[in-house]
């Protein structure tokens, strides 16, 4: 065990500590059981802070931090631009997505797009989403963990991932979103301050002691190579992260999915109070998201000078946590741990939230206190309840199993989540996008733009396995794009299909939304222009 005593009282403590104030906001008053509205959206209650929290909870996890940091390792800086990309992204979510999502009373993807087209499209995507969120992102964010568990604290790494997987499980079980969303703000501060705690002591030691500020001057002296946003067509890494293209081309398809249509994602903001909290919840994430690569990306290239051999990319992380002295360590370990739990708890909610009421509540005829605020019985609603919390534990048991056949043998997890899941965003960012500002999308040509996205995609893989996999994203957008376009055009479209209203939506942001946008706009601006 590489864990002091003192250390591992640390993690413990936190770890019940955790679990036991995520009970405590999931208790419901006296008389009331949970239903769908409790279980699935925190009550349509959450506050800013929560919901921005959250939202980076849900999306920095092991995946983020074990495997950008080993990318960071790889390539270095120029992996930041899927963080600093985010936050501008984020503040598009925020003006222009949210407004037209609350104001139809929204709460999962499927149900916009069963809204918007039609009772096909919906179903398609559900069950693609369930599959993409078990067998890539779930088993992903555990993996990834068992990692990091495995190399700090010397435990088996397949205890470790049964441990984490079952942790996260029953963390979220009882209390379903709010208990995640509710305890997210906790996760988050430790994740923060943990993170900078490595960055700092790493930097630190680059410099001989004179602080942080002097190790990152050595550490740019000493890699320089490694502080290139912009990467040139001769960089062996340029197929991952292809020039110019992470600012105008193929990202910002992903960032667009990943930010504005993925269900375990977009759902904090569906379970605001109103829309002026959810867009300063996104807002609050985006100032986030600019820190992130500190956090994340500066250990895995301070790696490159403190521990150049290591067998994978992927070791980076955890291999600059043990160089932090005990009780520090625990605090930290216990701050990856949190990262982990939170984004498992989330994804695991989202698919439960998915399942029970886009798929079995809709095969039944069932309307849910989710959906409108009013809904079945108490009976019905706390039997979909139920069946959520099942679907949880089934999904979880599914990517314990499989995780190790789909990831045992990646180099850089993330970046193959990335090209995986590349296969299927330009597709769903077509049918969201003309869904929500071209009234004349139809079924059919949304339903052409998805299959044309993994079918395009995939011939593409194989005919020109070397061409960039943002860049393959881009070209097979456009395609999509214009499939969807003229197949529209071609049918006559019947209004009467389209359920989701724009009266009463407005565009217009409060001055200190707007004010704060700009900050985040003017901080990308310095960021890029200094490590061009």
């Amino acid at each position: 065990m590489l864990l002091s005593t003192i250390d591992t009282v640390v993690v413990v403590a936190y770890g019940i500590f955790i679990f036991g104030l995520a009970q405590w906001v999931s208790r419901e008053k006296a008389g009331h059981e949970k239903d769908t509205s409790d279980y699935f959206l925190a009550s349509k209650a959450l506050p800013w802070w929560a919901i921005g929290a959250s939202l980076i909870a849900a999306n920095i996890s092991a995946e983020q931090i074990v495997g950008m940091s080993g990318s960071g390792y790889a390539l270095g800086l120029a992996i930041a631009s899927y963080e600093w990309m985010a936050a501008l992204t984020l503040l598009i979510v925020g003006k222009y997505f949210l407004p037209i999502f609350l104001k139809n009373r929204i709460y999962t993807m499927p149900q916009f797009l069963e809204h918007r087209y039609g009772k096909v499209l919906p179903v398609i995507m559900a069950l693609f989403w369930l599959a993409l969120y078990i067998f890539v992102n779930l088993t992903s964010i555990i993996w990834l963990g068992s990692i990091a568990v495995h190399k700090v604290a010397g435990i088996d790494q397949d205890v470790a991932l049964f441990a984490l997987g079952a942790f996260a499980l029953l963390y979220q079980l009882y209390g379903g979103l709010k208990a995640v969303a509710l305890t997210d703000i906790v996760q988050v501060t430790l994740l923060v301050l943990g993170g900078l705690v490595v960055s700092y002591l790493t930097l630190n030691q680059i410099g001989n002691g004179e602080g942080a500020i002097a190790g990152f001057a050595a550490l740019t002296q000493k890699v320089p190579g490694h502080f290139n946003m912009i990467l040139e067509p001769d960089h062996p890494f340029f197929k991952d992260l292809p020039g110019i293209a992470v600012l105008v081309g193929g990202m910002w398809i992903a960032n667009l999915s990943y930010w504005g249509f993925n269900q375990y994602i977009i759902q904090r903001a569906l379970a605001a109070k109103n829309l002026g909290e959810a867009q300063k919840g996104v807002v609050f994430a985006a100032y986030l998201k600019l820190l992130m690569p500190v956090i994340i990306v500066l250990p895995g290239i301070a790696a490159v000078v403190l521990a150049p051999d290591l067998a994978k990319p992927d070791e980076a992380y955890p291999t600059m946590m043990r160089l932090l002295p005990p009780g520090l360590l625990g605090l930290v370990f216990a701050a990856l741990i949190a990262a982990v739990i939170a984004s498992t708890a989330s994804k695991i909610n989202s698919i439960a939230t998915i399942f029970t009421l886009d798929l079995y509540a809709k095969f039944r005829g069932e309307r849910t206190r989710a959906e409108d605020g009013s809904g079945e019985s108490r009976s019905e609603e706390k039997h979909l309840v139920l069946v959520g919390r099942s679907v949880a534990v089934i999904a979880v048991v599914i990517a314990l199993f499989t995780a190790r056949p789909l990831l045992g043998n990646s180099d850089q997890a993330f970046q193959f989540i990335q090209e995986f899941s590349g296969f299927f965003t330009p597709g769903v960012t077509v049918i969201f996008l003309l869904g929500l500002f071209w009234r004349k999308a139809t079924e059919l040509g949304a339903i052409v733009a998805a299959v044309a996205s993994v079918a395009l995609s995939y011939v593409f893989k194989v005919v020109m396995p070397d061409f960039p996999f943002m860049n393959r994203m881009g070209l097979v957008f456009l395609i999509s794009l214009a499939l969807a376009v003229v197949i529209s055009l071609a049918q006559r479209s019947r209004p009467s299909a389209n359920a989701i209203t724009m009266e009463g939506v407005t565009f217009r942001t409060p001055a200190a939304f707007n004010l704060a946008s700009v900050g985040v706009i003017l901080i990308l601006f310095a960021l890029y222009a200094t490590w061009w």
